[in-house]
This record gives C-alpha cells, structure tokens and sequence, in this order.
C-alpha cells in the first residue's frame, strides 16, 4: 500500500479547490455525467467524498470509503486506475457502498488514484447511469487530468518547503553572528532562488511571503550582544521557539528530534537561569541574543 500523507503547505481549502476544477474539466473532456473525489486521511486508511458535480441526490457526500473496499479503496490500495462496467453486480470489488451508488443510479464507475511522489493523496471518480465499459481512452484521460492535479500539488509542496527553509534561515541568521564566508555564499543562492520561484508564483499571498523572506535575507544581521552564552544551535532552537515553533516543528525544520530540542531549551534555561519558553525567549531578547 502507497504511504500517504499531507505535502507540506497545502491546505484542506486549495486541494478542494483543485479537485473541483479536475472535475468539471474531467466531465467536459469525457463527456461524463458525475464525476466526484475525495481526499485521503493521513496514513491512507481510506478517503472521505466531498467534490461532487453532476450528481442528483445526497447519497454521496460525506461518504468514507477504507482502503480496499469498494472500487476507490481498491485503487487507493493499489494507486493505480481502476473501472467497473457495473458497480453492484462487480464480483471483483467489495460492496460496502452499494445502497448509496445505488441511490445516485450510477452503474459504471471509474476511478484514479491523484498521486504526489509515491503516495495517494487523492482519488478522482467519474460515472454514468448505465451498465457499459467506459473505454480506455475515458480512463486515460482521466488518468492524465489526476497526473495535473499531482503535479501541481507536487510543484506547491516544494515551493512551501523551500520556503520553510528559507525562513528558518533568515530566523537563524539574525539570531546568530554574522555567517562566515561559506554560509554567506548559501545565502546568496537560496536568495537568487527564492527570487526566481516568485516570479513563478500567481498567489498574491504566497508571493508577498516569499518577498518578505527576501527582504529579510537581505537585511543585515544583528551581531547577538558580548559574552552570549547560548551556543550557536541554541540560538536557532530559541529563534524559532521565539516564532511560535512548537518542539515538533523546531526539529522538523532544524533536522533535529524533539528530545534533542528540549535539550537544546534545557541548556538554554539553565544558562540564562529561566524557567520555561516565554521567559527564556524573553530574557534572551533582552540580553540581546535574539531580534
């Protein structure tokens, strides 16, 4: 089975609005009269149907389907298309969700898998209300408009993640001394790249974070204040806790686990002689360790 999870940055509202596009163009290429999909739950235990278009009752909304089971757990399990020519009569699918297909009359079914690296994010339904093959060439093409909505969900995880770099870098920058020769060099490139992403990005809002990071990537850094006892890594898990960083999130952008984190916060507690996060973040500021 297809390990499946969120991709950093995309939210429950873009990935709806994704599929709804996928599939009113999906019904004017193929010419069919439903078509629906849902999201996969972290970890791909199954899918939840909350795009529709075409349909006629309120059988489907809201429906889950598990892995395995039905004709969309099937191709979730598997993550690859799969069809039936008559949904409840199908001896090689399960029939778990017959009475609500039923009760839209759908018959014949496809479905794909919307894959983002090698796992399934997503699945994309379309189906009409006779019992008849839907041919390999509405398969394919519904195959390549969920390939599309992969891709672009692929192209916005990786501007997201880039951008949580980015910004974890300019944080850790301004907590620490000026960077060394090398460090400014990886500076310079992550700023040329960010710059060339953000012409390529359309979202206004995304595009106005992504200048502000540049912004900050080129304000000079202020040299933390004489006889700072906070280590340099110290300085970076107290810079993003001073963000609102949670312990998970200070090591998933660091690479570092949450119990070295809280190690990190430990030694920065007892050199500082604070007790707790705010206070210790607090006291640093004042001491002129952090911005």
């Amino acid at each position: 089975m297809a390990v499946t999870h969120r991709p950093a940055g995309i939210q429950a509202q873009e990935h709806r609005e994704l599929l709804r596009v996928a599939l009113g163009r999906m019904r004017r290429v193929t010419g069919l009269p439903v078509a629906f999909g849902g999201e996969v739950s972290p970890g791909g235990r199954g899918l939840r149907l909350t795009e529709f278009t075409g349909t006629w009752t309120d059988a489907l909304p809201g429906l889950v389907v598990s892995a395995g089971n039905g004709l969309g757990g099937r191709v979730l399990l598997a993550a690859r298309p799969g069809s039936v020519d008559d949904y409840a009569a199908d001896l090689r699918i399960s029939h778990e969700y017959d009475k609500p297909v039923t009760a839209e009359g759908l018959r014949a079914i496809a479905a794909v898998p919307v894959l983002v690296g090698e796992s399934v994010f997503s699945v994309l339904y379309g189906g009409i209300r006779e019992p008849r093959p839907l041919g390999g060439r509405v398969l394919d093409t519904m195959n390549q408009i969920a390939i599309g909505v992969g891709v672009k969900l692929t192209a916005r995880s990786e501007v997201e993640r880039r951008l949580a770099e980015l910004e974890t870098a300019a944080i850790t920058r301004a907590a620490r001394e000026a960077p060394v020769a090398p460090e400014r060099e990886e500076v310079r490139e992550a700023y040329a790249e960010l710059r060339s992403i953000a012409q390529e990005i359309t979202d206004p809002a995304l595009r106005r974070r992504l200048q502000l990071v540049c912004d900050r990537l080129t304000r000079p850094a202020g040299r933390p204040a004489r006889g700072n006892p906070l280590s340099p890594r110290e300085l970076d898990v107290l810079a993003l806790v001073a963000v609102g960083c949670a312990n998970a999130e200070v090591g998933r952008r660091l690479g570092l686990r949450p119990e070295t984190v809280k190690s990190y916060l430990r030694n920065a507690m007892g050199k500082l002689g604070t007790h707790g996060r705010a206070e210790t973040v607090v006291a640093a500021r004042r001491a002129g360790f952090l911005p």
